[in-house]
């Protein structure tokens, strides 16, 4: 009776640990007090959808956790940054607007802004099965490089 009270926990643990919760930063102004977040939490592990959070930081002023919807494991999601300061966060179709003086405005949109996207600074994606985020890079450092 003892012994499987001690197998079935073991038996259960690979099935537990394949579920995701992660997440990574990008640090605007390369500062770690003013950033936005991607939180991926993955609620069952039989079930490749997973909930992603973008999580709109600057510290001491506000911090607020938003919902993007759901994606998979590989969905990327790119951060655009408008004129404005503003952000235009895109998941798959699905795009957010948000900011970072309140943290409080979140609003879906239901297309590209005829201004256009602003400017592409990066995106969250797995590289070696972490969650990273990628910069983009400037032109000058492209033409740097060749």
């Amino acid at each position: 009776m003892r012994l499987r009270h001690l197998i079935l926990p073991l038996l259960a643990a690979p099935l537990l640990t394949a579920c995701i919760n992660d997440g990574a930063t990008y640090e605007i102004d390369n500062t770690r007090e003013h950033v936005l977040s991607l939180i991926r939490e993955q609620p069952y592990f039989w079930d490749s959808k997973v909930n992603l959070y973008l999580v709109v930081s600057r510290m001491p002023a506000c911090l607020r956790r938003h919902h993007l919807g759901v994606g998979t494991e590989k969905t990327k999601v790119e951060i655009y940054q408008v004129p404005s300061g503003a952000f235009i966060v895109k998941s798959g179709k699905r795009m957010y607007a948000t900011e970072t003086q309140t943290c409080e405005s979140f609003a879906k949109m239901d297309g590209e802004p005829a201004e256009g996207m602003g400017k592409l600074m990066g995106t969250f994606r797995v590289k070696d099965g972490e969650l990273v985020f990628v910069r983009e890079e400037s032109e000058e450092a492209k033409s740097a490089g060749n």
